[in-house]
C-alpha cells in the first residue's frame, strides 16, 4: 500500500465515523507561548481541551506536521542513528470533544487496523495504565483493560506505568491514561527466541509503538494536583511513518516510500549506495529527514535564524550539512536539490511545499552556502588552536568558544583532532556547554500560577474594532512570575476592546479605573490559546466591581496607521515588481512596520521611489475601509483576498478592502487611509535568498523623520556657509578630499620606500634569520607595503613591526617569509597573539602575515624586545 493511500485510508475511515477532516494546521505556532512548533497532533486543539472554544465538529481528524528536537528519544543529535526516530513527522490523528470515550476509540483503532489495513492481530500487543501509588494516588485504568480483553487475548494486554501510559500536555492542563499499540514485525525465528511482550518499549527498531489512545479525564493544576475533567476527550497519535513501514513489509520507516525517493537522490548526487557503509548510510539518514523538517518549516513562514524557532532550523540544517561535509564528502550545497524530490513525492498532501518550492530552494541553497564557509573559517581557526596548543589535549574551553561563537560542531572538532593525533577534552567542553544552558533556563525560568476564578463566563468578547473602551468585569485572573519580568498578573475579562498581539500587530496598551479612581496600567495584550490575556504589574484591589478599561488611543492610532499602510505596500509591491511577490513576515508597532515579501533581487532607487507613490497616492485618495466580517473564506478568496501559507484561517473570515487591496486579516486600521498622512520608506535590505525586508514608518514618525532631516540640512548649510546648493558644495568637497587622499597615498608610499632604504642597514642575522624588529610611523597599508617589499629582498626575513596612532592605539605586524614560515614551523599568527597582549589587544592572521590591534601603546618596547625570542 503506497503512503499516499495509508493517509488517505485513514482519513476516510474516520470520516465514515462522524468525523469532520480537516487540513494539517501550520508547524510554527501563533498563539501558544509555551511551544515554539507543533510537536504533538492534539497542539492545534489546545484551546478546545481547556474550554477556551468551540470546534467545528466535536469529531475531527487530521494528518498533522509536527516537529520534535528535545524530549525523550527526541534529542536532535540522535536522529538517523536509529530507524524509526525523526525530527518532522506525521501525526494521524482522530479527536473527540466531550463526546465519544474509551469504548468507540478502542474498538475503531482495532477494526482500522486490523480489517481495514489487515495487520495480523498475533503481532500486535497494547499497553492500558496500571495505576500509581504517588501523590496522585490513580487506579488501573480497568475499563480499558476489560474493553481490550473483549478483542485481544489478556497475555498480550500489557500494564504500563505513568512513564509511558499517563500522557500529560504538559506540567499543566488537561491529562489522562492512555493505551499504547505496539507492533512487532521480527522474524518467526527472532519471536521464537525472546517473547514481544518483553521488548515494548525498550526501544526495539522492530517492536515500536504505533498508536496512543489518550483518554483525557483529569486537569492537572499549579500546585500538582488533579481534578475531574467536567468533559472527557479522545486524543489519538498514530505515527503515519511507522505505520508504512509495517503495511509495506520494511524493517526500517527509511525503507518507505516516504524515504526512498530523498534516499535515491542523495545517493547520486554524492556517488554512494545507501545500505554498504554505517556512517555514510547514517549521514544519508540524517539528511533525508533534516531535509523534510526544513522544508515544511520555510514553506510555513519560518525562516532560518540566530534566535527562537530559526534558530532551531538553522540547527537542523546546519547537522544535515555537517554530515554531508564529514561523511559524504559533499563540500558544495546539495541539499537543496533534494526539494524538488520532496516537494514531488508530498506536494499532493502538503500543497504548500509545491507553492513554496522555489523559495525553499533558494534559502536552503544559501545556508549551505554560508554554512560551509563557516566550515571553511573554523578550520583554520582550528588550526590555530592546534598550533598554540603546549599539550596533545585541546582545551575544552577554546572548542566551546569555536562552537559557540563560530558555530563550529564539536563533533567534527574531535574527528579532526583525532586525524592529526590530538584529544579533545570532552568534560571541559561539557562544562561549558552546560554552563550556557543554565544561564539560558534560568533566563527563560516562569512560574505559573492556576487561574483563579471570579466569574463564570467561558466567552471573551473582543469589541475593539469598534470602540476604544468599555465597562468590564474580571472574569479570571492568575500569578505568572519569569526572571525577565519578575511578578506579573494576567487578567481576562468578560469583554475587551484590547486588540491581543498576533498577525504581525502589537498588543494594546492602556489601563483599568474602578469607581475609587484606582488605576491599573496594561502592559500588554496578548493570545493564549484563544484567551485573551492582559499583562499588569499589580492586581486591582477591588476584583469583583466593574471596570472602565481603556485603550491608549495614540498607540492605537499609531499602530492602525502601520497596519493599514502594510497592506498598502503589499499592493504596490505586486504592482510594481510582479504578482511574484507574496508577504513572508510583517512586524507592526506603533513607531514603525516592517514587512518581509518573496523578490529576487535588491529593488533600484526607481523601484522604491515608485513604490512610495503608489502607497501615498492611496493615502491622498482617501480611500475608505470596508470591512466585512466572519464572512466564508471562499468569498473572501472570490473577492480577491490571497491566504497566506503559515497561517491558520477558519470556515469563516475577516476581510479587509481599501480601494483594491483585499487581505484577510484580524488587525485593527484606519477608518480612512487619508488618517495615515504619509508613507516612508527608511530601508530596504534581504533577510534570506529570495526573501527582501522593507521597514517604513507613517504619520508621526514622518513629521520627525522630516524635522531631523531639516534640522541636519541646516546644520550642514551651516558648516558649508549658508550655500544655496548644499549637494553641489558636498560634491566638491568629496572631490576636493578625494584628490589629498591620493595625495597622502603617494606621500606614505614615498616615505615607506625612504624607510625601506633606511631599515635594510638595521636588519640582523640571527640562527641564519634576516630579523628585525622596530617601530614605525606608517599607517597599517604602508606597514604591509614596507614588510612585503622588504621580504622580496630578503629570503629569510623575519621582520616585527609596531606603530602607535594616537595615546590609546596600537599596532603590531609580524611578517615571516614563506620558505621560513614552512620549514622552521614559525608562526606569525602566533607571535602578534601572544605579544598582542603586551598592547592589551589581540589578533591573528596566517603563518606568514599577521597583525593585532590594542589600547596600550605602552607596551611596544616590550613586545619589539621579546619578538628576538622566537628566534633563539
Amino acid at each position: 500500500m503506497k503512503s499516499q493511500d495509508i493517509r488517505a485510508t485513514f482519513l476516510n475511515f474516520f470520516q465514515e465515523k462522524a468525523h469532520l477532516i480537516v487540513p494539517s494546521a501550520p508547524m510554527v505556532t501563533k498563539d501558544d507561548p509555551t511551544l515554539m512548533f507543533v510537536n504533538a497532533g492534539m497542539a492545534p486543539f489546545k484551546e478546545y481541551f481547556l474550554g477556551n472554544g468551540t470546534p467545528k465538529n466535536n469529531r475531527i481528524t487530521d494528518s498533522q506536521k509536527c516537529l520534535r528536537v528535545s524530549g525523550k528519544h527526541n534529542d536532535l543529535e540522535e536522529v538517523g542513528y536509529d530507524t524509526y526516530h525523526h525530527t518532522l513527522f506525521e501525526m494521524l490523528g482522530n479527536w473527540s470533544f466531550g463526546d465519544y470515550f474509551r469504548e468507540e476509540a478502542i474498538a475503531w483503532a482495532w477494526e482500522l487496523l486490523t480489517e481495514v489495513y489487515k495487520i495480523d492481530k498475533d503481532i500486535l500487543y497494547v499497553t492500558v495504565f496500571e495505576g500509581s501509588d504517588d501523590d496522585d494516588n490513580l487506579k488501573m485504568d480497568t475499563d480499558a483493560y476489560d474493553i481490550w480483553k473483549k478483542l485481544i487475548p489478556e497475555d498480550r494486554i500489557l500494564k504500563g506505568n505513568k512513564k509511558d501510559n499517563f500522557w500529560e500536555m504538559g506540567e499543566q492542563g488537561p491529562c489522562g491514561p492512555c493505551s499504547e499499540i505496539h507492533v512487532d514485525i521480527r522474524s518467526a525465528e527472532e519471536k521464537a527466541k525472546v517473547p514481544g511482550s518483553s521488548l515494548i518499549n525498550e526501544d526495539h527498531p522492530h517492536v515500536v509503538e504505533i498508536w496512543n489512545l489518550v483518554f483525557m479525564q483529569f486537569n492537572r493544576k499549579a500546585n500538582g494536583t488533579l481534578e475531574e475533567l467536567p468533559n472527557k476527550h479522545i486524543d489519538t497519535g498514530m505515527g503515519f511513518e511507522r505505520l508504512c513501514m509495517v503495511l509495506q513489509n520494511v524493517q526500517s520507516n527509511y525503507d518507505t516510500d516516504v524515504f526512498k525517493p530523498i534516499i535515491r537522490e542523495i545517493s547520486t548526487i554524492t556517488n554512494t549506495k545507501y545500505g554498504t557503509n554505517e556512517q555514510q548510510d547514517i549521514a544519508t539518514r540524517v539528511i533525508s529527514d533534516h531535509v523534510r523538517a526544513v522544508a515544511f518549516s520555510i514553506a510555513d513562514g519560518q525562516l532560518p535564524s540566530n534566535t527562537g524557532a530559526g534558530y532551531v532550523i538553522r540547527r537542523i540544517l546546519r547537522r544535515a550539512v555537517r554530515y554531508g561535509f564529514t561523511f559524504l564528502d559533499k563540500k558544495e550545497p546539495f541539499i537543496y536539490r533534494l526539494v524538488a524530490v520532496l516537494s514531488e513525492k508530498m506536494g499532493e498532501a502538503f500543497p504548500e511545499l509545491k507553492a513554496q518550492k522555489q523559495l525553499i530552494e533558494n534559502v536552503i541553497k544559501e545556508e549551505e552556502t554560508s554554512f560551509l564557509r563557516t566550515l571553511d573559517q573554523g578550520l583554520v581557526l582550528l588550526d590555530g588552536i592546534i598550533a598554540s596548543s603546549n599539550t596533545k589535549e585541546i582545551s575544552g574551553e577554546k572548542v566551546f568558544e569555536l562552537y559557540d561563537t563560530f558555530g563550529f560542531p564539536v563533533d567534527l572538532t574531535a574527528l579532526i583532532l583525532s586525524e592529526k593525533g590530538y584529544t579533545l577534552d570532552e568534560k571541559g567542553f561539557k562544562e561549558h556547554l552546560q554552563k550556557q544552558k543554565n544561564r539560558s533556563r534560568a533566563a527563560s525560568e516562569t512560574s505559573t500560577e492556576d487561574w483563579t476564578v471570579l466569574l463564570d463566563d467561558a466567552i471573551e468578547e473582543f469589541i475593539g474594532y469598534d470602540s476604544l473602551q468599555a465597562n468590564v468585569k474580571l472574569t479570571r485572573y492568575r500569578k505568572v512570575t519569569s526572571k525577565k519580568d519578575g511578578e506579573m498578573f494576567q487578567l481576562v475579562f468578560n469583554l475587551t476592546p484590547f486588540y491581543p498581539e498576533g498577525g504581525g500587530q502589537v498588543g494594546d496598551k492602556g489601563y483599568l479605573k474602578d469607581t475609587h479612581g484606582d488605576v491599573v496600567y496594561i502592559l500588554d495584550t496578548k493570545k493564549e490559546n484563544n484567551v485573551i490575556i492582559h499583562l499588569t504589574k499589580n492586581l486591582p484591589k477591588h476584583l469583583n466591581e466593574s471596570f472602565k478599561a481603556v485603550v491608549d488611543e495614540k498607540q492605537r492610532h499609531r499602530t492602525e496607521c502601520n497596519h493599514t499602510a502594510t497592506h498598502l505596500l503589499h499592493q504596490a509591491l505586486r504592482e510594481i515588481l510582479g504578482v511574484h511577490v507574496e508577504q513572508k513576515g510583517s512586524a507592526v508597532h506603533s513607531k514603525y512596520l516592517r514587512f518581509d515579501f518573496s523578490h529576487f533581487s535588491k529593488l533600484t532607487v526607481e523601484q522604491l521611489r515608485d513604490v512610495e507613490n503608489f502607497v501615498n497616492s492611496r493615502i491622498s485618495g482617501k480611500l475608505p475601509l470596508i470591512e466585512k466580517r466572519n464572512i466564508p473564506m471562499q468569498e473572501a478568496i472570490d473577492d480577491g483576498a490571497m491566504a497566506l501559507f503559515g497561517e491558520k484561517y477558519g470556515d469563516t473570515v475577516r476581510a479587509i478592502k481599501f480601494g483594491e487591496s483585499v487581505e484577510l486579516c484580524g488587525g485593527t486600521h484606519v477608518k480612512n487611509t487619508s488618517d495615515i498622512w504619509h508613507f516612508k520608506i527608511k530601508s530596504e535590505g534581504a533577510v534570506a535568498s529570495g526573501i527582501r525586508r522593507i521597514e517604513a514608518i507613517t504619520n508621526d514618525a514622518v513629521k520627525d523623520f522630516y524635522f531631523e532631516n531639516n534640522r541636519d540640512l541646516f546644520e550642514i548649510k551651516d558648516l558649508l556657509n549658508n550655500t544655496k546648493e548644499p549637494v553641489k558644495a558636498v560634491q566638491k568637497l568629496q572631490e576636493e578630499n578625494a584628490a589629498l587622499q591620493k595625495q597622502i597615498e603617494q606621500l606614505l608610499k614615498d616615505k615607506a620606500q625612504n624607510l625601506s632604504g633606511e631599515l635594510k642597514n638595521q636588519i640582523q642575522e640571527i640562527n641564519g634569520v634576516q630579523f628585525l624588529a622596530t617601530k614605525v610611523d606608517l599607517d597599517q597599508t604602508g606597514i604591509k607595503n614596507l614588510a612585503f617589499s622588504l621580504g622580496k629582498e630578503h629570503k629569510n626575513a623575519f621582520l616585527f613591526f609596531a606603530s602607535s596612532a594616537s595615546k590609546d592605539k596600537a599596532m603590531l605586524t609580524c611578517y615571516i617569509s614563506k620558505e621560513l614560515a614552512n620549514e622552521r614551523g614559525y608562526d606569525a599568527g602566533k607571535v602578534v597573539r601572544e605579544l598582542g597582549k603586551l598592547i592589551h589587544g589581540g589578533g591573528g592572521g596566517q603563518n606568514f602575515f599577521a597583525t593585532a590591534g590594542g589600547k596600550n601603546p605602552g607596551g611596544i618596547p616590550k613586545a619589539l624586545e621579546k619578538a628576538k625570542e622566537y628566534l633563539v
